[in-house]
């Protein structure tokens, strides 16, 4: 399910890339977001995560504002401020440091 608003690069804030060549899935892509997030603070808790290829998001909350898509304005209210961008867009995952 897409949401009302697109998602782009310029709504997120300082976001880390990872670029993976060849086929990803979703696991693979939180595995090396959660990774990545380790890098930054001992412990991340994920809050929040797009799906591009299969129009996912969570959490599944459907509430259109004009900015931004609704996951990540739950992130963003409750301390998502890791921000990891997979493969320009195709996956993105939100977290909080402990």
């Amino acid at each position: 399910m897409l949401e009302c608003v697109p998602l782009t690069r310029e709504m997120l804030k300082n976001p880390i890339d990872i670029q993976v060549e060849g086929p990803l899935d979703f696991s693979q892509a939180q595995t090396l977001a959660r990774r990545r997030a380790g890098e930054v603070c001992a412990e991340p808790m994920l809050l929040a995560w797009f799906d591009r290829t299969r129009g996912a998001f969570s959490p599944n909350i459907t509430c259109c504002r004009e900015d931004q898509p609704s996951w990540l304005t739950y992130a963003e209210s409750r301390g998502g401020e890791i921000v990891i961008c997979i493969n320009d867009l195709d996956y993105v995952f939100v977290f909080t440091g402990l």
